[in-house]
């Protein structure tokens, strides 16, 4: 599936269901132009007509039965060159066919629809979308995947009513499907719509919801603890926590990122940052969205980074006292002790080790390497050379 309903990808996640992601998009296929505004005449007449001169065809959704007669009625008032017709779930089956092989056929310009068409069509010559009332609803990426399916560049425009107040999750899904216009984003997508509208029921009918009684990261630990038991698997051994205190200046200022909503979904991504990918992912994210990150936001998500180094080589904590940085380990590490000696001897002495109930190291970090960047540029290299060797 292009986006899987959160509880279906939540399964996924949890390992309770197997997944596969496809990397490539077909040959030629170009990212669809995603437009997000208040209900106009004027564009949608616009964007009819630019579809037609060039020898294409259109789907305007509008999710309303009793009154789909009438919204297709007003777009031929709109572009009267145009052959509108228009479709909806609850007409005979028969009826729905004829419809649609005409528009298949070229015999209409313009398919008013409701949301049946978010799935099974392929009709390369739609390239123009237009939704109606967009904000009411979750299935937005599905339909958009409707158009573009050819080497034609493809249009969307979200449309919602200039006197509507939006909800904060339809703004967040709004901001969601514009922000990820890219080739293969339907599964960031997906990730997104997992946060906005919970993981629903392992064992039910919801499909979305939070599981209000013991709170989301509880209920996936003990659902993924319940998997493994259930796999015949030990439980993880990750379980401990890393905590990080270092002397930088780590966080995102407001003249980089004024709104505070926006900093607040970015501080819960950066801390989720799991390795170099997720790292260049998040800083080509940034970067693209608000420019060159000054130093503190560089900072920070090289701090994070350096945590996630730190938690996969067993620490529990990396801290900084003055010119030392120290090391800490899990109480179960397992560590090979007998290479400690022979790592030590690579870095002289700037390099000690403190047996006991929680072993750590000392490293004394070069001149001018106290403060700022330097501290992670040191951590890091130290970190890498740890998992290399010790484990």
């Amino acid at each position: 599936t292009a986006t899987p309903i959160p509880r279906t990808l939540h399964m996924s996640l949890a390992g309770i269901r197997d997944m596969s992601v496809l990397e490539e998009a077909p040959q030629d296929r170009l990212p669809i132009q995603t437009f997000v505004m208040e209900y106009n005449d004027e564009t949608i007449r616009e964007a009819i007509i630019r579809e037609l001169t060039r020898g294409g065809q259109v789907y305007l959704v509008y999710n309303h039965v009793s009154t789909i007669a009438d919204m297709a009625a007003r777009v031929e008032g709109l572009v009267p060159e145009a052959h509108v017709t228009y479709a909806h779930g609850k007409m005979p089956a028969n009826r729905i066919e004829d419809i649609m092989y005409d528009f298949i056929n070229g015999d209409a310009d313009v398919l008013v629809t409701t949301t049946i068409i978010e799935t099974g069509l392929d009709i390369a010559n739609v390239n123009t979308m237009i939704i109606l009332d967009a904000d009411r609803l979750s299935q937005l990426y599905q339909l958009r995947g409707r158009v573009g399916r050819s080497n034609r560049m493809a249009y969307a425009f979200l449309m919602y009513r200039p006197d509507r107040i939006l909800q904060d999750a339809a703004e967040k899904r709004l901001g969601a499907i514009r922000e990820y216009t890219e080739l293969g984003s339907g599964f960031r997508i997906a990730m997104r719509d997992l946060e906005i509208r919970g993981a629903g029921t392992l064992l039910g009918r919801a499909q979305s919801g939070h599981m209000a009684e013991v709170g989301y990261d509880l209920y996936c630990k003990l659902l993924n603890q319940s998997v493994m038991k259930l796999k015949g698997q030990s439980e993880p051994q990750d379980e401990f926590e890393t905590t990080l205190d270092l002397n930088i200046d780590a966080f995102l200022p407001d003249s980089y990122i004024p709104n505070e909503n926006q900093k607040l979904d970015l501080y819960k991504r950066i801390a989720s940052i799991t390795g170099e990918d997720d790292y260049e992912d998040m800083l080509d994210e940034l970067m693209d969205r608000y420019g060159e990150p000054p130093s503190n936001v560089q900072n920070l998500l090289k701090a994070a980074l350096v945590k996630s180094m730190a938690h996969g080589a067993f620490l529990t904590e990396l801290t900084q006292k003055g010119p030392e940085l120290r090391f800490t380990f899990w109480a179960k590490a397992p560590v090979n002790v007998d290479r400690i000696g022979p790592f030590m001897g690579k870095y002289k002495r700037r390099l000690r080790f403190v047996a006991g109930p929680h072993s750590y190291f000392t490293y004394a970090l070069p001149a001018a390497s106290g403060a700022g960047t330097q501290v992670l540029v040191q951590a890091e290299s130290l970190l890498k050379a740890m998992k290399e060797e010790l484990f």
